[in-house]
């Protein structure tokens, strides 16, 4: 039926708004979308020209004809809206995660399928960016605007932009590790992160680690 290809990714959409990552895009979903635009374009065009030059056609004839047209218009119209409500939005949450300083990942290009999925068991909830996600023009998109946002923050550089806007209320907190991550220098000096080890470090030392779901605060 015409638009259940739509309504199924505004709820792909909906979903995405609530989760801490970009899903994978939905190509073959959004191919159907764009082909059922195109058949419905067909319709209205034959419709149209029916009309055009059935000039015997009756008062009710003429009015299912401009019926039909309006019906599927519509839908094409719907149909539209719902390909660019689905993309603002994953476009919003890679400008979201642009300014967090969350760094893309390529877990295909790094890790075996079993190493990938024990990442994803350790790293639920945390907000991350899956490069093999985004289609070709979304990373592209991506790269363009976070060189675009370094030439911004370029122009500020004794201001961190990217930094939280709520002042903190401890500039040292405590901090437990999550998952292992290697050696990290700070201006305090150097610690390693092992799991479950415990620090007490600068904040703005660890947010980026935190953010990415190497640490949390306790």
């Amino acid at each position: 039926m015409y638009g259940d290809s739509g309504h199924k990714l505004l709820l792909d959409a909906k979903r995405t708004s609530n989760l801490a990552e970009v899903p994978l895009y939905q190509l073959e979903l959004v191919k159907d979308i764009v082909s059922e635009i195109s058949d419905l374009k067909g319709d209205v065009d034959y419709l149209s020209e029916q009309e055009l030059f059935t000039a015997d056609a009756s008062e009710e004839e003429r009015r299912v004809a401009q019926c039909q047209i309006f019906v599927r218009s519509l839908f094409m119209r719907r149909n539209k809206r719902a390909l660019l409500a689905h993309q603002k939005l994953r476009a919003d949450k890679m400008n979201e995660f642009s300014w967090l300083n969350i760094d893309p990942v390529a877990t295909a290009d790094t890790t075996t399928a079993a190493t990938k999925n024990e990442s994803l068991l350790h790293s639920s909830g945390t907000t991350k960016l899956a490069l093999e996600n985004l289609s070709n023009p979304e990373q592209e998109y991506f790269r363009q605007y976070q060189d675009l946002m370094l030439d911004f923050k370029s122009s500020f550089a004794d201001i961190e932009l990217s930094g939280d806007l709520e002042p903190p209320t401890d500039i040292f907190i405590d901090v437990r590790v999550l998952k292992d991550g290697g050696e990290v220098q700070t201006e305090y000096g150097v610690f390693n992160l092992i799991k479950d080890s415990q620090f007490y470090v600068r904040k703005s030392d660890v947010d980026r680690l935190i953010q990415q779901g190497y640490l949390e605060q306790i």
